[in-house]
């Protein structure tokens, strides 16, 4: 582990940057960038037109370690290069951000009011090839969209089971068990996650440590418990569907949690922007969630 990443991680001001649609959710990513599917005739084209967006954010001088704390890449991403370099050392040695890695392959389908990370095939050597790049965490995402108690308990111990996995590996695991913004009973979810998390993170070794990233929470500041234990470096907050004006409301009301943005950093970026739009596009992006980041 690179214990100046670490370091960066655990007290630096800034919020984490989710670069990591992967799958499925590439060619919305893309059209959302204002490339339609027209643009490009196999995966392989896709995945290079999505690696172009990336690497146009990623050299922007808006995505600064000013700002901005690490980054999630997904697998395709980790292996290409961005001017020479593979991205996780052009991002840390360059930008001075810390990588990490999208690992989780889905999810399962709805089974107890959430919906399970499907199985992960070969992740031993996805974790050994991420060591091999330099990342220094892992991010994998489950859903939950009802207060089911049974199928909550079910989701904290797979992410915590594998989390166990990845710390095996030298890597810092992010945890993600998304609460659905609009689900009917979203406070009530939140508060059984809280306590099946603080289960979790009872029974781990005293040298385990992990990342939490969790939908905002309806209550102001729910997670304040959570973000002073001992066996968590940070708590961050995903955007969920909310704009970025939403999530940044909401987020700066959360002393302590900072930003895991995706789609609320991107808003408005689009392909037909000239260098100097998308700067300062991305460059307001980055200061309004740092803002409520550092609150």
């Amino acid at each position: 582990m690179n214990m100046e990443q670490l370091e960066r991680i655990r007290t630096g001001k800034g919020f984490i940057a989710a670069l990591d649609q992967s799958g499925g959710s590439t060619p919305k990513a893309l059209l959302q960038y204002g490339i339609k599917e027209d643009r490009y005739s196999n995966e392989e084209e896709m995945y290079g037109l999505v690696h172009g967006m990336r690497t146009r954010i990623i050299k922007s001088p808006a995505f600064n370690s000013k700002h901005i704390l690490g980054s999630i890449l997904f697998e395709n991403t980790m292996d290409r290069y961005i001017d020479g370099r593979l991205t996780a050392d052009y991002l840390w040695e360059e930008k001075g951000i810390v990588p990490f890695l999208k690992i989780d392959q889905g999810l399962a389908e709805l089974e107890d009011g959430v919906q399970l990370m499907k199985p992960i095939p070969g992740l031993d050597d996805l974790l050994k090839q991420a060591v091999k790049r330099n990342i220094f965490g892992t991010k994998m995402r489950s859903l939950i969209k009802e207060a089911n108690p049974n199928g909550i308990k079910k989701i904290v111990e797979q992410q915590f089971a594998i989390a166990k996995q990845i710390a095996g590996y030298g890597l810092v695991p992010i945890i993600e068990p998304e609460v659905d913004i609009l689900s009917a009973d979203k406070e009530q979810s939140e508060k059984l996650l809280r306590d099946e998390l603080t289960t979790q993170l009872s029974s781990l070794g005293k040298d385990v440590i992990v990342m939490l990233k969790l939908s905002i929470p309806t209550e102001d500041n729910f997670y304040s418990d959570l973000i002073g234990e001992p066996h968590v470096v940070r708590v961050v907050a995903l955007s969920g569907g909310y704009t970025q004006a939403e999530a940044n409301e909401k987020l700066a009301h959360n002393h302590g949690l900072i930003a895991s943005f995706s789609r609320a950093l991107s808003q408005g970026l689009t392909d037909q922007l000239t260098d100097d739009e998308f700067n300062a596009m991305l460059a307001k992006s980055t200061q309004d969630i740092y803002d409520a980041s550092i609150k």
